[in-house]
């Protein structure tokens, strides 16, 4: 039995196979779209208690309309490389919800891109963006260009061409975009200019992530990974753990990643493990952070190249055995689906005791049945790594009120975000017959935000 489910006796049967009927229609009507059907397969499993306590949801055809993007736009982007050759890449952007607010989510920059990643991403968006309280609706984008290897000048073309066609769609008060994997302050800069030439006005928030020069937010490079720690340190803290004296792996070695180690050893942790897309490495000693971060932001260079500076330190290629490392708290902040059931059942076989979702579902059905199934703590990504979008709304207002927080300011703020998220989805999962389960509570809690707003709005 999915572990995400009640018995199936607890509910009504019309409950359980009207739940099925929109999932098998999902599939049909988007055919090949993996990511996107299990994106939404887990949250529709876990909704069955709160269907069956408000059928009002059922009758107002919620969930049908709820897994219909209100707006898929998808886009060539033309542009010139170095070599003065003509590149056509595809550009996305779905619009999937706006009931609690603008459109909100990153713009991702990987050949990986299709329709399916898009979808997936911006579905999750939905509920992540309920859940941090702020008003922000659901939407993702992004190409499937690949800024590995390119000049900057071949990135600000490719941004620009990007955001010529963008721009007809986004704007302060409709969809507020930020950046992802790929898409970093230096892209995000190039885009705000390209939409500021063709608009003929400064709008700061059009898009988060900027540079504090022109508007960005302190504390924003760092808050998904300072807010998924902040959310597992509350989910430990219930237990009568913490970060001190663990030891941490932690996959990827970008933003996310680096400030979900920085953070984790403020705590006390010891890192002993992070990877990029080549390999992982290993140092038993405890991972220096200060190299990784010259290594990765400044230099630009593969994670490989630790070794050469600290010799006691391995370097394994290949970024899925990382999870092979025994520690006490894993943190997958790199793409989705890093963690299977094989890598979940060795996770459990070290040892783990808990689970700190960082990147978005990093973590695939059957491995998250396994770390419920042997009682691992865990924190699904759409509540744990909310603290990203949560500095790019904060952003948004201090761009609204012409006003800049100080850094301490924002994470306080961002402190009490994770908190309070923490705290609802426990109440939720308490609400519905799953206590403990943060999966169900995270689901069901951001789920009741936005199907009430739907509601109250009428049929649109």
């Amino acid at each position: 039995m999915n572990v995400l489910e009640k018995e199936k006796g607890t509910y009504t049967s019309d409950v359980h196979e009207y739940v099925q009927h929109v999932y098998e229609t999902v599939k049909q009507r988007n055919p090949y779209e993996n990511e996107f059907h299990q994106a939404v397969k887990e949250v529709l499993d876990s909704l069955l208690p709160v269907l069956a306590k408000r059928p009002q949801y059922i009758r107002q055809a919620i969930l049908e309309r709820i897994v219909e993007p209100e707006r898929m736009i998808s886009f060539r982007v033309p542009w010139v490389d170095d070599q003065g050759n003509v590149q056509v890449n595809r550009g996305f952007r779905v619009q999937f919800n706006s009931a609690l607010g603008p459109y909100k989510g990153g713009l991702r920059f990987h050949p990986s891109v299709n329709t399916s990643i898009i979808k997936f991403l911006g579905f999750e968006q939905i509920f992540k963006n309920a859940l941090t309280g702020q008003p922000i609706g659901g939407g993702k984008g992004g190409s499937d260009f690949d800024p590995k290897g390119k000049s900057d000048g071949e990135i600000m073309r490719f941004t620009q061409s990007f955001m010529s066609e963008l721009s007809k769609y986004i704007g302060p008060d409709t969809d507020v975009p930020a950046g992802d994997i790929g898409v970093g302050a230096k892209e995000i800069g190039y885009m705000f200019g390209q939409y500021k030439k063709m608009r003929g006005r400064f709008e700061a928030g059009v898009l988060t992530g900027k540079d504090i020069a022109y508007g960005g937010s302190l504390a924003r490079k760092e808050a998904t990974g300072y807010g998924t720690v902040y959310f597992v340190e509350e989910m430990l803290k219930e237990k009568g753990h913490s970060f001190a004296g663990s030891t941490v792996v932690v996959s990827g070695s970008g933003n996310v990643s680096i400030y979900a180690m920085e953070k984790a050893m403020h705590l006390g942790a010891k890192v002993v493990a992070c990877s990029d897309s080549e390999g992982y490495i290993y140092d038993k000693r405890g991972i220096n952070l200060e190299t990784v971060k010259r290594l990765k932001e400044s230099e630009k260079k593969r994670i490989s190249e630790y070794v050469n500076e600290h010799p006691q330190a391995h370097f394994f290629q290949g970024c899925s055995d990382i999870w092979s490392v025994p520690c006490d708290i894993a943190l997958p902040c790199a793409t989705q689906n890093e963690i299977d059931e094989n890598a979940a059942t060795v996770l459990v076989s070290n040892g783990v005791k808990a689970i700190g979702e960082g990147a978005n579902m990093p973590s695939t059905l059957e491995a998250v049945n396994v770390f419920h199934e042997h009682g691992v703590l865990f924190a699904p990504a759409k509540a744990a790594n909310a603290g990203g979008v949560s500095v790019s709304a904060l952003e948004m207002a201090q761009n609204s009120a012409r006003l800049s927080w100080t850094f301490e300011e924002v994470d306080a703020k961002l402190q009490d975000i994770m908190k309070t998220i923490y705290r609802d989805c426990i109440e939720a999962a308490k609400e519905n017959d799953a206590p403990g389960n943060l999966v169900v509570g995270a689901n069901i809690a951001g789920f009741v935000k936005v199907a009430d707003a739907m509601i109250a709005q009428g049929v649109i």
